[in-house]
C-alpha cells in the first residue's frame, strides 16, 4: 500500500439497501503473485478467514471453513472466476468480489467490494476485511507471522469505524469467543 493512501474502506448505500463495503488498496507487487495470493489455498491460509473449498469456476458450490473450527463451516458458490482480475462469491450471506487491475509491473489495484446482508454489521465486517488486507499487504511482503493480524489491533481499527459509519452500521459486534485486541 501507498503511504498516502487511506487504508480504511467505505460503506456505500446508493440503494438504501443493507450496503455495500468498498476497499482499494495499492499493493507494490505484481498482480499474477497478488492474484495466487487471494485464489491459491496456501497462500489465502496467511490472510482470508476461512478456507476456500471447491472448484474455481463460476456456478462451482463453495465450503468455507475456519482454520480453527471455532465456528461452524458454511457453503457459498464461486459467482464470477476471471484469471487474473477477478473472483466474486457468495460467502455466507454476503457477497465478495476482488478486483485486481495492473498499475505497471511491478504494482496492483485491488479493489474489494462486500455486498452485506445486514446493515447493523459494517463496521465489524469492515473491520475484518481491513484487518484481513492488512495481514495480505504482510504476506506479500514476507512477513511469515501475517495472519496474527486477522486479532491483533482489531479494537482501535472497529471505533475507526463505528465512527465512520455510525450506529446503526454498528449495532452487531464480533461474533462470541472472537479473539479481539
Amino acid at each position: 500500500m501507498t503511504d498516502s493512501q487511506d487504508p480504511y474502506g467505505t460503506l456505500e448505500r446508493p440503494d438504501g439497501g443493507a450496503g455495500r463495503l468498498r476497499f482499494e488498496r495499492t499493493l507494490e507487487h505484481p498482480r499474477e503473485q497478488v492474484w495466487r495470493a487471494v485464489t491459491e489455498p496456501e497462500q489465502l491460509a496467511h490472510w482470508f478467514p476461512t478456507t476456500i473449498e471447491g472448484e474455481r469456476r463460476p456456478g462451482a458450490r463453495l465450503r468455507f471453513g475456519f482454520p480453527d473450527e471455532r465456528w461452524p463451516a458454511f457453503e457459498g458458490e464461486m459467482l464470477a472466476f476471471e484469471p487474473p482480475s477477478l473472483m466474486q462469491i457468495r460467502w455466507g450471506g454476503d457477497v465478495v468480489r476482488i478486483e485486481l487491475a495492473e498499475l505497471g509491473r511491478e504494482r496492483t489495484a485491488l479493489t474489494l467490494l462486500v455486498t452485506l446482508d445486514e446493515l447493523g454489521k459494517a463496521a465489524r465486517d469492515g473491520t475484518g476485511w481491513h484487518r484481513c488486507l492488512d495481514a495480505l499487504a504482510a504476506e506479500l511482503g514476507g512477513d511469515a507471522a501475517a495472519r496474527r493480524l486477522l486479532s491483533d489491533g482489531w479494537q482501535p481499527v472497529n471505533d475507526a469505524y463505528t465512527r465512520r459509519f455510525g450506529p446503526e452500521a454498528s449495532a452487531i459486534g464480533p461474533p462470541e469467543g472472537a479473539e479481539v485486541s
